[in-house]
């Protein structure tokens, strides 16, 4: 028998919210869809930065947060 406790995180509809708009930017990304695919892209770092807040989760925070300057600095100087 199994007596192990799932422990389900918080925000789960918002994480997977941020991880299907992920999955559509890459797909726009690999159709060069330019450049709605880096709009879709920094709205879903940016649901993950949230996420990464919420759930106190100092990893997905920066890796987020440094995707989405990355995409507005691409952005800007393309």
């Amino acid at each position: 028998m199994n007596d192990t406790l799932i422990v389900r995180k918080p925000f789960q509809p918002m994480a997977w919210l941020g991880t299907g708009v992920l999955l559509i930017a890459a797909t726009l990304a690999a159709f060069n869809i330019y450049p709605l695919y880096v709009y879709l892209f920094c709205l879903a770092n940016g649901i993950w930065v949230l996420i990464g807040i919420l759930w106190r989760e100092q990893s997905l925070i920066v890796l987020n947060a440094g995707l989405t300057l990355i995409y507005i600095v691409g952005l800007i100087l393309k």
